[in-house]
């Protein structure tokens, strides 16, 4: 059963800018497994822009948005040996996605040189 959906879309350069800014950024919103991937890409800012859509797409198919306890780093998006993106929950977002149910969460991630959209939906 379907619990929630959610979609977003990140334009990269402005990703982009904000992971180059210094670490501040960098280090609220991804987690080191995912720096450490993003930053040996060539389009570092297109990875990282699809993981913050993906975040933010997470926070809609609980239902809340980004607000109260969740943090961005307790969502952490990380590729298998074929590239396709999986869905890691921490903390507090775990704990939501318990209370609601959520058995699977399934991503769908892309991206161009301007945007990158990801699309994710709770399974229970």
């Amino acid at each position: 059963m379907i619990l929630g959906i959610g979609v977003d879309i990140a334009e990269v350069d402005r990703i982009t800018r904000s992971v180059s800014d210094g670490n501040h950024f960098k280090k609220r919103v991804f987690t080191e497994i995912e720096q450490n991937y993003c930053d040996g890409l060539k389009n570092f800012g297109e990875s990282y822009a699809a993981r913050y859509a993906a975040k933010e797409a997470l926070f809609k198919a609980l239902g809340t948005g980004w607000r109260g306890e969740l943090k961005f780093t307790e969502v952490e998006v990380v590729n298998n040996e074929l590239g396709k993106p999986k869905i890691f929950l921490h903390g507090e977002a775990k704990r939501m996605a318990d209370k609601m149910g959520v058995k699977s969460v399934h991503v769908s991630l892309s991206h161009t040189k301007e945007t990158a959209i990801a699309y994710l939906i709770l399974e229970g």
